[in-house]
């Protein structure tokens, strides 16, 4: 039956969808293939949530006859059956709206090759969520890498800055790739498994040796832990391992922009996520390595630096990467606060910042199409000439600051929470202060959007209404996850019990 195959098939049908699509020739027919691929991606991503919310247990699919761990194991819990469900619900929203872009900005000829990297970049995405095998981690890192680096790289046709981005980010990816490749080989070393679940068993075995004076092993599991966070950092683009992001973010096509702004660094984060609690245990990552210090202090000054980056500027699309910068720092603050709350902050900013910076960049993509350029110039009067891609603007930058009633506004309350639960007052007023910032860039746009006036002799036309209202369609969600947040407080809360932080 379908629906106990669903782990495999949300893997295989879009890594084959990606494979079939260049031979579709024209540009047209490639978009359409992989826009009703992706829609069926998501229907399956919210049936296997469904199903992992009513078991008792996380869904185990063994791959092949050999029962785990000597089988490759696919492995769903509330966590990943939730960032699935970001991923594939962003890769389908983002397909359909990116139509109009990517005929503007890529060439005829190299279109339906787009498309079939777009998609190999979503499974890719995905093998990493719902597998249950470390080194797999790896192989479908290096797929949804790959493709990144084609995507952005596509951007030249529209910037020639896109080459230089993209080998900047191939350069740092390949480091942080290296990095995650040997600290799993570290622990592969010690272990003998690459089951997670195995492996995990293995490792808690050793640190109750350690715990009785037999230090076998330690400098090596300490080693790979090492290799494992700074892979995890650089992926992440977590403060100061960011170089890589803003160029990548601005010259890439607009499409791109918005796809990997709200999956790329989530599937990160996941990953950090995984092999902290459910791997190496938060005994090990925030006692004996203090994981969660380190943590709180990149996320901290992520926050307060990407947003003050942010400010200076012109570029709507460089600013909303520098952004993007402070927005995963609250992410990380979370992730190293290691309790409750933080971690259902952190878990909730990870829905949360999809949704809103998706949407934005989408709506930069809608003033691209119509005005040729993502400058700050190109947004004078757009409040008059386009007023739903301005509202769009206005109502993502109202939840990036975290206004009541938005869903940015959730999260950091789960953050200040989860701070002041350890009398942790520093990154508390990080999270305020990062807020305090990002309203001066929001204002930046609003009021070059309503209140400059446009630049003489002008027409934009009419909207491109395929790419707005796909935008709103994600604000939209920011905002009613912000006046609604039971259904991602209690995903969230699913996803930290999962992570065995609650009973």
């Amino acid at each position: 039956m379908i629906r106990d195959n669903l782990p495999v098939l949300l893997i295989v049908i879009p890594l084959l969808a990606g494979l079939v699509a260049p031979f579709m020739r024209r540009g047209t027919a490639a978009w359409a293939w992989v826009a009703l691929v992706s829609w069926l991606v998501l229907a399956a991503a919210v049936a296997l949530l469904q199903q992992v919310l009513a078991a008792p247990d996380p869904i185990r699919y063994p791959m092949g006859s050999w029962k785990a761990p000597w089988s490759i194991e696919l492995r769903v819990d509330a966590l990943n059956g939730f960032v699935a469900l970001i991923v594939s619900s962003i890769g389908a929203i983002v397909t359909f709206a990116a139509r109009a872009s990517v005929e503007r900005e890529i060439s005829a000829d190299r279109q339906h090759i787009f498309w079939g990297v777009w998609m190999l970049c979503i499974g890719g995405l995905l093998g990493i969520t719902l597998t249950g095998d470390a080194f797999n981690v790896y192989v479908m890192l290096e797929i949804a890498s790959i493709s990144m680096y084609a995507l952005i790289a596509m951007g030249r046709d529209r910037d020639r800055r896109a080459l230089p981005a993209t080998i900047n980010y191939v350069m740092l990816g390949s480091i942080g790739a290296c990095f995650i490749l040997l600290g799993i080989g570290y622990l592969y070393m010690v272990t003998g498994t690459l089951n997670m679940v195995d492996m995990a068993e293995r490792l808690q075995a050793l640190q109750a040796r350690w715990a009785a004076g037999d230090l076998a092993y330690r400098r090596t599991v300490l080693a790979g832990y090492g290799f494992l966070m700074a892979g995890f950092a650089i992926k992440l683009a977590l403060f100061p391992l960011h170089g890589w992001m803003p160029n990548a973010y601005t010259y890439a096509p607009s499409a791109v922009s918005a796809l990997l702004s709200a999956t790329a660094t989530k599937v990160g984060a996941y990953i950090a996520f995984r092999f902290m609690f459910t791997i190496l245990g938060t005994t090990f990552c925030f006692r004996t390595m203090r994981s969660g210090e380190v943590l709180v202090v990149c996320g901290v000054l992520a926050t307060l630096a990407g947003s003050y980056f942010a400010i200076r500027q012109n570029n709507v699309k460089r600013l909303l990467a520098y952004s993007s910068v402070g927005q995963i720092g609250y992410i990380a603050i979370g992730l190293g606060l290691g309790n409750a709350a933080g971690l259902q902050g952190s878990i909730i900013h990870l829905f949360n910042h999809a949704m809103m910076k998706s949407g934005l960049f989408l709506a930069v993509a809608a003033v691209v199409l119509r005005t040729g350029g993502a400058d700050l110039r190109n947004l004078r009067g757009i409040g008059r000439r386009m007023p739903l891609t301005a509202a769009a603007i206005l109502a993502g930058g109202l939840a990036l600051i975290g206004m009541p009633f938005t869903a940015g506004f959730v999260s950091k309350w789960y953050l200040v929470a989860g701070a002041l639960q350890q009398n942790a007052f520093v990154p508390a007023l990080a999270v305020i202060g990062g807020s305090l910032l990002a309203a001066v860039y929001v204002w930046r746009l609003v009021e070059t959007a309503y209140v400059q006036d446009p630049q003489p002799g002008t027409d934009v036309g009419r909207e491109p209404l395929s790419i707005v209202l796909p935008a709103w369609l994600l604000i939209g969600a920011a905002i009613y996850v912000g006046v609604d947040a039971n259904m991602t407080s209690a995903l969230s809360e699913a996803a930290v019990r999962a992570l065995g932080v609650l009973p």
